[in-house]
């Protein structure tokens, strides 16, 4: 059973100030546990059987409405249903005819060599192609305690590490914590969907880099990498001295 509402005009902490348009939609489904509340939004993710789901249909939902400057609230217990609401920003006039739209800036690339990790086979081979068409030399896998043995074998292969949260075994947050043991000053960066027990705050302070929402563009995510890199080289100079490039 699902009710839906809309078209009411919403203020939220969780939007950007203004007015907003809220949908919200409830079912009286058998809801969901925190571990799989927590991953809905990443792509290819699904607890339906092979062949019956892709895991796309939320990670749209969640990249359309991010790119119109709105969010997603979810909200699910086991046995009590769920529900989401999606907060859109209200236009502040009338809608003008469509300009052509600026050109997207590249994503910035580099040369270093990078351990990427997430244990949704496609993602890790999608990271890896993606990454490495930007110049990066990557070793992915879908396991964090393989990459935890790969990086403890030699921790100077390594430039930069971009790991998933949620993964069976040592989540994002454990892996990134048993790697900076290693080396204070790796830079880190960590992706993750919707999210409970990490924001982009407690990885912060754990010593990660850079913090992404999943799903992300090519661009965000080389920009996060660059970002993360770049952090190091500039902490480590001379004060009053210009980082490279």
């Amino acid at each position: 059973v699902l009710a839906v509402a809309g078209a009411a005009v919403w203020a939220t902490p969780a939007a950007r100030g203004g007015p907003h348009a809220r949908l919200a939609v409830r079912d009286t489904g058998c809801g969901m546990p925190p571990e799989v509340l927590e991953r809905i939004f990443e792509p290819f993710f699904t607890t339906k059987a092979v062949g019956e789901g892709t895991g796309l249909g939320l990670a749209a939902v969640h990249g359309i409405v991010r790119s119109h400057g709105g969010s997603v609230i979810v909200e699910s217990e086991p046995g009590r249903g769920s529900a989401f609401q999606v907060f859109l920003p209200l236009a502040a006039e009338a809608a003008r005819e469509p300009s052509a739209p600026a050109p997207a800036a590249p994503a910035p690339r580099g040369t270093e060599a990078v351990l990427f990790v997430d244990d949704e086979e496609a993602i890790a081979e999608l990271g890896r192609r993606s990454l490495e068409s930007l110049g990066y030399r990557v070793t992915a896998t879908t396991s964090s305690v393989r990459a935890l043995e790969l990086f403890r074998r030699d921790p100077a292969a390594f430039d930069a590490v971009v790991t998933d949260q949620a993964m069976p075994e040592l989540s994002g947050a454990q892996l990134a914590r048993e790697l900076l043991a290693l080396r204070p000053e790796l830079p880190i960066v960590l992706c993750t969907g919707f999210s409970r027990t990490v924001t982009p705050e407690s990885a912060r302070a754990l010593g990660v880099r850079r913090f992404v929402s999943k799903p992300a563009t090519l661009a965000e995510l080389g920009r996060a990498l660059r970002e993360a890199l770049d952090e190091g080289v500039s902490a480590q100079l001379p004060r009053g001295t210009a980082a490279p490039g």
